[in-house]
C-alpha cells in the first residue's frame, strides 16, 4: 500500500518527505487515513537515537487518529468512515499470559511498536507522521463522536493519555488519596487532569512558577515549586502515590521522601540516563519505586471512552509537517502547552522523495 510521510534518515538531520510502501491489508486489517498525529517526547529520543536503538529511515508517530478507509473481510468492529485511533503498539504475540489478560503492552515476547520496530516477520514498521496506516483490528481503537470537533486533542490520548491513566487507575488514585504529579508537560498535564477527575487531592510539582496558574486551571489543589526545599519539606511522608512524568534526569529521592508508609512513586517519564536511588529513601517507610508502560488494548479503549464521557482531551498546539524541527526544539525547551499535534492535511503540500517497502 502506497504511503508518504516524513522520515528521519540519521540522528542529526531534519525529518524530510519520504514515500514508502506499507504491507497490503489482510482479512483482519483496518486501513486508516490519518488526520492527526501527536508529537511524543519519545519520538525525539528515537529520532535522535538517544536510546541507542534507532533504525533508519524512521517515520515516527504513535498518537494517531483518523478515519477508516477500508477493512478486511474478518473485521467486524469497523467500517469505512468510522473514526479510529492507533497508539504505541501494532502487534503482540497474543498467546502469552499477559496478552491473554488484555495486557498486550507487557507481552512476554515483546510487543511490536508502531514505528522504529520490526514486525514478527522481520519487516520494519513505520508510524503516524504519514497519510495512512494499516493495522490489525485488535490494535485499533474506536473514537467516540462525542469528541466532536476536538479530534486533534484526542491524538495524544493514545500515548500521553493511557500512559498516565493506567498507573493512576492501577494504584487507586481517587477520593481520600493524596496524589502528586511531577512535571507539567505532555504527560504531566494529562496525569493532572485524570487525577483530578478521579477525585484525588492532587498536588502538582513543577520547577516553573509561571506554570502555577495553569496547573490550578487544569485541576491541581496545590502547586509546589520543586526547587523550594522548604515547600517540599512541608509535604514529607504524606503522599499515597506520586506519578513522575519527567523525561530529563532529576532527583528521585526528593520525591521518595514525600511518600507515606507503603506509598508508591511511579515513573512514566523516560530519562535517557540512569536515575540514582538512595537505599534509605526506600527502606525508611517501606515505599515502592515502580514503573508503568502505556496500557493494554482493553484499558486504552476504556480510557478513550472515559475521556469521551467526561470531556477530557489533551491541551494541544496544532502544527504542520514543515515545522517539525521547530516543534522538536520547543518540546526540548518545554515550550509547548502541552502537546504538539501534526495536522496531516499539511502533507498535501509537501514534497515526496525516495521509495522503500516497509511494514
Amino acid at each position: 500500500m502506497k504511503s508518504h510521510g516524513y522520515a528521519a534518515h540519521d540522528n542529526k538531520s531534519p525529518l524530510v518527505p519520504y514515500s514508502f510502501e506499507r504491507r497490503d491489508p489482510g482479512p483482519r486489517d483496518v486501513v486508516v487515513e490519518i488526520a492527526y498525529c501527536g508529537i511524543c517526547h519519545s519520538d525525539i529520543h528515537q529520532v535522535r537515537n538517544e536510546w541507542g536503538n534507532a533504525m533508519y529511515p524512521m517515520v515516527p508517530g504513535h498518537e494517531i487518529v483518523g478515519r477508516v478507509t477500508a477493512v478486511g473481510s474478518e473485521v467486524t468492529r469497523f467500517k469505512p468512515g468510522d473514526l479510529a485511533g492507533i497508539g504505541v503498539l501494532v502487534d503482540s504475540c497474543r498467546v502469552c499470559a499477559n496478552c491473554k489478560a488484555d495486557l498486550e503492552n507487557y507481552c512476554v515476547k515483546g510487543f511490536v511498536g508502531t514505528y522504529n520496530a520490526k514486525g514478527y516477520d522481520g519487516v520494519v514498521v513505520h508510524g503516524g507522521y504519514a497519510n495512512n496506516i494499516v493495522c490489525d483490528m485488535r490494535y485499533v481503537h474506536t473514537i467516540s463522536p462525542k469528541f466532536g470537533d476536538k479530534l486533534a486533542g484526542v491524538a495524544p490520548l493514545l500515548c500521553a493519555g493511557i500512559t498516565t491513566y493506567s498507573p493512576l487507575r492501577h494504584w487507586g488514585a481517587g477520593p481520600g488519596k493524596k496524589v502528586g504529579i511531577v512535571g507539567l508537560g505532555g504527560l504531566g498535564h494529562m496525569g493532572l487532569k485524570f487525577a483530578h477527575s478521579f477525585g484525588a487531592h492532587v498536588v502538582q510539582f513543577t520547577t516553573s512558577e509561571s506554570k502555577i496558574a495553569d496547573a490550578k486551571r487544569l485541576g491541581a489543589d496545590e502547586v509546589v515549586i520543586s526547587k523550594d526545599a522548604a515547600a517540599m519539606a512541608k509535604h514529607a511522608t504524606s503522599f499515597d502515590f506520586i506519578l513522575d512524568c519527567v523525561s530529563a534526569p532529576h532527583d528521585l529521592n526528593a520525591y521518595l521522601d514525600l511518600l507515606r508508609l507503603d506509598g508508591t512513586l511511579c515513573l512514566v517519564g523516560l530519562s535517557e540516563k540512569p536515575l540514582p536511588v538512595a537505599p534509605f529513601s526506600l527502606t525508611s517507610f517501606r515505599v515502592a519505586l515502580a514503573g508503568s508502560n502505556i496500557g493494554g488494548m482493553k484499558e486504552t479503549q476504556e480510557m478513550l471512552d472515559y475521556c469521551a464521557d467526561h470531556g477530557i482531551v489533551s491541551d494541544i498546539e496544532l502544527t504542520s509537517v514543515d515545522k517539525l524541527a521547530e516543534a522538536y526544539d520547543r518540546v526540548i525547551r518545554s515550550d509547548v502547552k502541552y502537546r504538539f499535534v501534526i495536522d496531516m492535511a499539511t502533507l498535501k503540500s509537501s514534497g515526496r522523495i525516495s521509495k522503500r517497502k516497509t511494514g
